[in-house]
């Protein structure tokens, strides 16, 4: 049991860490594939560093920070969080589950809509981008999620025992090593239908008849956390007020998913923010 996990090892992510550290709680960062910050090539209007700092440095140079102040940092992807009968979080990964009193989502909004012809048109109507809130929605009909990793296959999870058909669509990546799952990793050629998803077309000819699609592209981001366990968004930015709070008791966030000014000196702030409001929560539960 830890008193706090974060799930993002961004800059929003790593402040928060270092707070709840050094008031001696313990604490676990998740963090996996690549950060917004990474790919900035120049960072030059960010406090100490006159001569500029690469966002990649950045990033790798705040997790060993945390790690060397002893903070424990996972490269393992968060794919579900729930809450508990004890009313403390489950965070599930790829590679096991994680128990802990309080929560920070600092993972950005890694929503990714894939370049498909018919998902925008389709949106609300037949495609979602959250199993858990709209599965039931589906119930004895047939589905298909759109992905390729652990985050598409835990949306199959939450599908499984909802749906009468499931099947996992890579759009031509290849499929995970899972025997539980009908995967089609044929390209996508667009999504058809008259109202509401009816079919999906394949780049060969193929087609696929559905009632309904999850995109479960990439990673989960803050938004996608968010739905499962009933935070309030404005969008697809998480609500939180002047502590980092969300409604949910005992999560916070902080960073690019709460929305605003997206830079680094912004992250940090309400990274700390978040710390310091989750040691408090943690001293009176």
């Amino acid at each position: 049991m830890y008193d706090v996990i974060i799930i993002g090892g961004g800059p929003a992510g790593i402040s928060a860490s270092l707070y709840v550290k050094r008031a001696n709680r313990s604490v676990l960062v998740l963090y996996h594939g690549e950060s917004q910050l990474e790919k900035a090539h120049m960072i030059d209007n960010y406090y100490g560093f006159p001569g500029g700092i690469t966002g990649e440095k950045l990033y790798n140079d705040g997790i060993a920070q945390a790690k060397e102040l002893g903070v424990e940092v996972k490269n393992e992807e968060a794919v579900h969080i729930a809450m508990n009968a004890d009313m403390c979080y489950d965070v599930t990964t790829a590679e096991g589950s994680y128990e802990a009193k309080a929560v920070i989502l600092s993972t950005g909004n890694k929503k990714i809509r894939p370049n498909i012809k018919g998902i925008e048109a389709f949106e609300g109507k037949g495609i979602s981008y959250c199993a858990i809130c709209d599965g039931f929605f589906y119930r004895k009909k047939r589905v298909a999620v759109i992905g390729s990793g652990d985050y598409a296959l835990s949306e199959a999870g939450d599908l499984e025992n909802i749906v009468a058909e499931l099947t996992i669509l890579t759009n031509g990546k290849p499929a995970p090593k899972n025997d539980k799952y009908k995967f089609i990793e044929t390209p996508i050629k667009e999504i058809k239908g008259e109202g509401r998803v009816g079919s999906v077309e394949f780049e060969d000819g193929s087609v696929l008849e559905l009632d309904g699609i999850f995109i479960a592209e990439g990673v989960a981001g803050g938004a996608d956390f968010a739905k499962k366990i009933g935070i309030a968004l404005d969008g697809d930015k998480i609500k939180v007020n002047e502590k980092m709070a969300t409604n949910v008791p005992g999560v916070f966030s902080c960073g690019n998913v709460t929305g605003g000014l997206l830079q680094v000196c912004k992250a940090v702030y309400e990274g700390a923010e978040a710390g310091l409001s989750a040691v408090n929560y943690v001293k009176e539960k």
